[in-house]
């Protein structure tokens, strides 16, 4: 009997000891990394969710911007960090840049859903005074002068490369690639008329076309967007079935355990159901849309199928 008490009693103090480590997490600031410059669409939201978090866990929630390689140096940090917990990742749609080789890390196994953030459509946007006021125009512009036109993209095998991409592979024209380290950098070279057209998340570009400096083409996704409901889709354009659509999730690296995993997760999804962090998500074109972790593992791993098969067949280009 005295050595069953024994036996419950360390299981006690072990069950205790669990709950309080439990408890007491997190207790120092947290990071959450972004691959992008500031300015686009994936910092937008990082600092929208970061303030709150940090009101609701009662620590420091620092935004660092890692940008380069289409997003691919705030994976490989992730990738290669410990599993304290401590770091986490907002990916611009689910980590598509994943597609490319070479990459230094395996993205189905050395990093981990945590939660989806939002979503966003991308709105394929010139310079107003360029000769084109509508998608159909901006073919016949293109096909005019091919190889001629450039698009921006805030990196490569980003969803705003592979939306510019698909939309010229499906159109026939021939465009040149200029990639750079984040939305806003592009955008900024899109206003200066360093570049022809840019596939931009809807948060970027909307203030712009608001103002007149920028003229949106059409909308890549299969709706038109809410807050730019003037703007046809791509497929209302003349092309039957084209959809891309983006969106930003929060991973971390797989060596970090499951418990604290599921906690981000619960925390991640308190903050996006908040309705005044949801309005303001809404008001830049983000759709916040929670969800457990086996979601976003199954949209994660499909999204990088579909380009994977779509680089394969030749139909979209990683140069």
């Amino acid at each position: 009997m005295n050595c069953l008490k024994r036996v419950f009693g360390a299981a006690a103090m072990l069950f205790v000891g669990v709950s309080a480590a439990q408890t007491s997490f997190p207790n120092r600031a947290v990071t959450i990394t972004v691959g992008f410059a500031a300015g686009g669409g994936t910092d937008t939201t990082a600092r929208i969710v970061a303030k709150k978090l940090s009101e609701n866990i009662g620590q420091p929630v620092v935004v660092e911007n890692k940008p380069g390689a289409g997003g691919n140096l705030a994976k490989q940090h992730i990738a290669s960090s410990g599993p304290d917990g401590y770091t986490l990742h907002l990916g611009g749609a689910g980590g598509l840049a994943a597609i490319q080789p070479n990459l230094g890390f395996d993205p189905r196994k050395d990093i981990a859903p945590v939660a989806m953030a939002v979503v966003s459509p991308i709105i394929y946007v010139v310079q107003a005074e360029l000769p084109a006021r509508n998608l159909k125009e901006f073919v016949s512009l293109a096909k005019g002068k091919p190889g001629e036109l450039t698009y921006a993209s805030p990196g490569m095998g980003t969803s705003n490369h592979l939306a510019a991409a698909m939309l010229a592979q499906r159109t026939g024209i021939e465009l040149v690639h200029v990639p750079y380290k984040g939305g806003g950098p592009a955008l900024t070279d899109l206003l200066g008329g360093r570049v022809t057209v840019y596939a931009a998340q809807l948060p970027t570009a909307k203030a712009h076309v608001d103002s007149g400096r920028l003229r949106a083409l059409a909308t890549a996704s299969s709706r038109r967007a809410l807050l730019m409901p003037d703007v046809p889709t791509v497929a209302e354009s003349g092309y039957p079935g084209f959809e891309v659509t983006t969106w930003y999730a929060f991973f971390a690296s797989s060596k970090v355990p499951s418990d604290i995993l599921n906690y981000w997760n619960r925390e991640l999804g308190r903050v996006l159901r908040d309705p005044v962090v949801a309005a303001e998500l809404s008001k830049q074109g983000l759709d916040p849309a929670p969800g457990s972790r086996d979601e976003l593992a199954t949209a994660y791993s499909a999204e990088i199928e579909k380009w994977e098969s779509l680089v394969r067949e030749g139909k979209v280009k990683l140069e």
